[in-house]
């Protein structure tokens, strides 16, 4: 059933006039009554009586007009929908972010912007460290990523944008005798035990640390390692050594603790938000392009 003739239908239902209602259609008298009539046909039902002088619709034909406008706003609605969706305005979008993403400020200005921005667009949001949303980034599990790049270089399939630089800092025990200094610079913490991410924990910053260490001239004696950056800090507090991580954790305040700028230039570390290299969306490239003028406010 072609839409078109439920539109031809309902003109002619509503005023119960053809030359009205080609009028209002901008289409010949005689082809509308040939789709009439053609609709008819093909539902083996009479919708309208008419003379010469007068058009009334049958039972059928009251009973199928109030279906018809029904079809034809859901088939206007479905179109709207489709535009809204081409413009990145309605659908789900699929972010990952890591545990420690939701402390920055950037994060928080970045979604508070876009939900005010897009209210009628999903956002499911899911917690995973860096290497498993490449992976998801890849099989198009997720549309974004909120990550911290790994030193390796990731696959062509995953493009990064660069959201905000973050410095790295010393999370010692508040007693630690380097606590009293202003900063600290990685080739002074060499005979420090440090509390690291495990190699399985997935994050981007633990290799960042590792080539710091290197760089400075030693390899950090690890004397535990963790799979949150909430653990490493809880660790610190319990005597168990020292750790370098991002200044975003300092919003986290446990008893016992401080945090300590690091003299490095080179330690930093980036957020960025990662995202299919070929297969993009609207609604992707919309959260992107907001973020970016949000982080920049």
């Amino acid at each position: 059933m072609e839409l078109r003739r439920l539109r031809y239908f309902v003109a002619v239902a509503e005023e119960l006039h053809f030359s009205r209602a080609a009028e209002r259609l901008h289409i010949g008298q005689p082809p509308l009554s040939q789709q009439i009539q053609l609709l008819e046909e093909e539902l083996g039902v009479q919708l309208l009586e008419r003379t010469r002088r007068w058009v009334k619709l049958t039972e059928a034909g009251r009973l199928f007009l109030e279906d018809a406008r029904r079809i034809l706003a859901l088939s206007e609605q479905a179109v709207e929908t489709a535009r809204r969706a081409e413009r990145g305005e309605v659908g789900e979008l699929r972010i990952g972010f890591t545990s420690s993403t939701p402390l920055t400020e950037a994060f928080n200005k970045a979604v508070n912007a876009y939900r005010k921005a897009f209210p009628r667009v999903t956002l499911s949001l899911s917690e995973m460290p860096t290497l498993r949303q490449v992976e998801a980034i890849r099989e198009q599990r997720i549309d974004l990523g909120f990550l911290r790049p790994p030193e390796a270089s990731l696959s062509r399939e995953v493009a990064l944008t660069p959201l905000r630089r973050d410095p790295l800092m010393l999370v010692a025990p508040s007693s630690h005798a380097l606590m009293r200094r202003a900063s600290v610079a990685i080739k002074e913490l060499s005979d420090q035990p440090f509390v690291m991410f495990s190699a399985d924990a997935g994050t981007g910053v633990q290799s960042l640390v590792l080539r710091l260490c290197r760089e400075a001239g030693f390899e950090p004696k690890t004397a535990l390692q963790a799979r949150e950056g909430s653990t490493i800090i809880g660790l610190v507090a319990a005597g168990c050594g020292i750790a370098i991580l991002p200044e975003s954790f300092n919003a986290i305040r446990i008893k016992g603790v401080g945090y300590l700028p690091l003299a490095d230039r080179a330690a930093k570390t980036q957020l960025m938000l990662a995202r299919h290299t070929t297969h993009r969306s609207a609604l992707a490239d919309s959260f992107v392009e907001l973020a970016l003028r949000a982080v920049a406010k």
